[in-house]
């Protein structure tokens, strides 16, 4: 948020990653007898019958030599050599039966923790965890493959899955603005800051461009991360004929990577933040089309910040127009986005959409408009800035009434409660986050800062002097997540 606008009005059951008990490994001895017996079993019986011989062997290598001098003396030669290698053969088979005998019946090769099945090393995290064709996750960091793309300039490709939420792998355009036709699911998924409930994220954003604050590691009790400013055009782009600067948001982007949690941005069209200048199509394209090109495995967009009548931006007529009709300016923002990040799911964001009844509706009417008309709409975004003065049951019914009226998921994306007192902070976080995390639509939550003195709102901070408020305390107890 932070400089967006003034207030106007304001489990998943849990999975057994225990190992499973390894299989028993034969000794060296063992293992060369049976060895032994294969070898034997492969290059002596098909001599036998020379066609079937291993075509090495068809060239009169080895033992094969000495057959090629007379029909009498191969037929001695191949008697000789069946009857030693049908004894040699049963005696090392029987000692690689005997082997076996001590393995319990559960303790497979191919299951359990086994080179073969269970934690896959060749895609991923097993259980629906890291990026499955990035390769597996080394403690949380960066995909081991996946590279850049010279010709666009792109950045790493490989890295942090949607962790618990991630993109779908997929997908076209969608006529009914639901989510790409294919794809990864938008929960389970790889958490760098450990638990995560019914599979969605609990993140926060940067603070004043920095990460990690204060001794604390962000990742340590943050599995998203969104850039408060950085990822905002005007941040990135001064004028509409200057060029991009992404130092910032490679540095965040890459933290994300490496640790293995979500990286979400913020945001692509708004009112507020936007580079100066005479703004056209082809700028917006261009905005887009780089970002995805440079982020390719960004999860999440805001697509489209604070609508009419909180924002508007001064380009809405060049993109499309529409403004209180068809709202073509938003579709086409919408379908672009789509073009160039087509893995992402794209959320349109606003405020006051579940403090306000009338605010609500009007949020509801610009979704269900832009969805109808087949632009890819994949959720919806509260901002949730208003809920500290605002009833927890008219919270619980706008917020379901949103997600009913338009068939989409909701994600709560800039959520504070501006309270000194700690005990209204925490009593507040007690009412609202259990909703949040138990309701199968509500996908994600976003707090919005989280170090006090370094947040849009004064007293939202939940590390107050470099000690944990006891919000922050009770979040990190119900997430399972490491104490503060």
């Amino acid at each position: 948020m932070s400089g967006e606008h003034p207030l106007s009005r304001h489990r998943e059951p849990s999975q057994d990653l225990s190992p499973a008990a390894p299989a028993r490994i034969r000794s060296g001895p063992e293992a060369l007898s049976c060895g032994l017996a294969v070898l034997l079993f492969r290059y002596n019986l098909p001599c036998l019958s020379g066609p079937f011989a291993p075509p090495p062997l068809k060239a009169g290598l080895n033992h094969n030599h000495a057959v090629h001098s007379s029909p009498s003396k191969r037929s001695l030669v191949v008697r000789r050599l069946a009857s030693f290698n049908a004894i040699a053969i049963v005696g090392l088979l029987a000692s690689c039966a005997g082997v076996s005998d001590d393995l319990a019946p559960d303790d497979t090769e191919t299951g359990g923790q086994s080179g073969l099945g269970g934690a896959s090393m060749a895609g991923g995290a097993a259980a629906g965890g890291a990026h499955s064709s990035g390769g597996a996750f080394a403690a949380g960091g960066g995909s081991s493959s996946g590279g850049t793309n010279p010709s666009s300039g792109g950045r790493s490709s490989g890295g942090a899955s949607p962790g618990n939420g991630g993109a779908p792998a997929s997908g076209g355009s969608v006529a009914d603005g639901g989510a790409p036709a294919s794809g990864g699911s938008e929960s389970g998924g790889q958490s760098g800051s450990g638990g995560s409930r019914n599979g969605k994220f609990v993140g926060n954003i940067t603070t004043r461009n920095s990460i990690d604050s204060g001794g604390r590691v962000f990742s340590d009790y943050w599995d998203q991360i969104t850039a408060e400013n950085a990822g905002k055009w005007g941040s990135v782009q001064q004028s509409a004929s200057s060029a991009f600067n992404w130092g910032t948001i490679d540095a965040i982007y890459d933290y994300a990577q490496q640790k293995g949690i979500i990286f979400k941005q913020h945001t692509f069209v708004w009112g507020s933040q936007q580079p100066s200048g005479t703004i056209t199509e082809s700028n917006v394209r261009a905005w887009m089309q780089g970002f995805c090109e440079r982020y390719p495995d960004t999860p999440y967009i805001d697509v489209v910040n604070e609508p009419p009548p909180h924002t508007t931006p001064s380009y809405a007529n060049a993109i499309g127009g529409g403004t209180n009709g068809d709202w073509k300016w938003i579709q086409n923002a919408f379908a672009w986005a789509h073009e160039y990040c087509p893995n992402a799911v794209l959320i349109l964001n606003d405020y006051n959409n579940i403090e306000y009844g009338d605010q609500n509706q009007h949020f509801i009417d610009i979704a269900k408009t832009v969805k109808q008309a087949g632009a890819p709409i994949h959720a919806l975004g509260a901002q949730a800035h208003g809920l500290n003065s605002v009833s927890t049951n008219t919270m619980k019914s706008l917020l379901t009434k949103m997600h009913e009226d338009t068939g989409l998921p909701v994600y709560i994306t800039e959520y504070d409660i501006d309270q000194n007192d700690d005990q209204a902070q925490l009593n507040k976080y007690k009412e609202h986050f259990p909703f949040f995390l138990e309701t199968e639509w509500i996908h994600g939550i976003t707090v919005w800062g989280w170090i006090y003195g370094s947040t849009w709102v004064t007293s939202s901070g939940l590390i107050r002097n470099g000690t944990p408020r006891p919000a922050m305390t009770w979040l990190m107890e119900t997430l399972d997540r490491k104490a503060p």
